[in-house]
């Protein structure tokens, strides 16, 4: 039978050139490594090595056998990964999510529901989300509307096949502001639209998920600056006259005093969550109505 440590120095072997360059690689005294090169010719039953005066080469058989055995080692290496990942996936929930904010309540959710799990999270695109949860490579999927009524502006491409196999229940709701500072005209509105704000150029967190291309599509004549550091972010918010954004699940930690926050009530600019995930997976029925709203 052969041996998986032997096809290993028999691939080095066939790396170093030489047997003590061989040994010295694998940390082996050459008197084993000729020993392990014997037993593995002797397995394959045919002669692999040209032999000479203190010196041996691998033959023609023998160098197919080196292809061989990088093929058998390479599955070895998969096929440990895809058990290792597979005994992982058994004792993690993976969650992607099309914004941050609804992860900020469901992850201690499931993390006080499921002691004994690792909770991973992830930002993705919708399209990707649904994908994902169907194939399994996610547990849980975060959507800004629901699969069986979704709103006419989701502009989401027609569902792929096996959708009917996915729970869909209502998690929380998110409804998006704009934060002006108080010495401007329109901090004096109630409420704003889209169409309102298109134009004036604002400030935008970078990571905010589907919310960052609703902005950017909602507002065609304006420019972003966005910001992926969050102190510069609250810096430039303090020190800006340029709108920014919030929502009811957001924390602003004082940045925002000295702006009025005006809902948007356009209808995409208020989104109900909901989870996705497959319907035999019952145990993730008791987050409907657990947002705590």
């Amino acid at each position: 039978m052969l041996n998986l440590s032997e096809l290993k120095q028999l691939t080095v072997f066939a790396d170093c050139g030489t047997l003590s360059k061989a040994s010295e690689a694998l940390h082996i005294s050459q008197p084993t490594l000729t020993r392990s090169m014997k037993h593995v010719e002797e397995t394959f039953g045919v002669p692999l090595f040209n032999r000479g005066k203190n010196k041996l080469t691998l033959n023609e058989t023998g160098l197919l056998a080196v292809e061989y055995a990088r093929k058998l080692l390479s599955e070895e290496q998969h096929a440990l990964e895809q058990v290792q990942a597979f005994d992982q996936k058994l004792h993690t929930i993976a969650v992607e999510s099309c914004a941050p904010a609804p992860l900020w309540t469901l992850l201690p959710l499931l993390s006080a529901h499921f002691p004994q799990k690792t909770i991973s999270s992830s930002l993705v695109e919708i399209p990707v989300i649904i994908d994902h949860v169907l194939s399994g490579k996610c547990e849980i999927g975060i959507l800004p509307f629901s699969i069986n009524n979704p709103p006419p502006f989701a502009d989401q491409k027609p569902f792929p096949a096996g959708i009917q196999s996915l729970s869909c229940i209502p998690f929380l709701r998110e409804e998006l502001s704009v934060c002006i500072p108080k010495d401007q005209a329109m901090a004096q509105c109630e409420s704003l639209t889209f169409a309102q704000l298109n134009g004036f150029n604002c400030l935008l967190r970078s990571q905010i998920g589907f919310w960052n291309e609703l902005c950017s599509k909602k507002m065609p004549a304006s420019k972003f600056l966005v910001q992926e550091d969050d102190f510069a972010f609250r810096e430039l918010v303090r020190a800006s006259s340029l709108p920014c954004f919030t929502t009811n699940l957001a924390s602003d930690g004082g940045i925002l005093h000295g702006r009025n926050i005006i809902p948007i009530t356009d209808p995409e600019a208020n989104v109900s969550y909901h989870l996705l995930f497959p319907a035999r997976k019952k145990e993730y029925l008791f987050l409907a109505g657990k947002s705590g709203e």
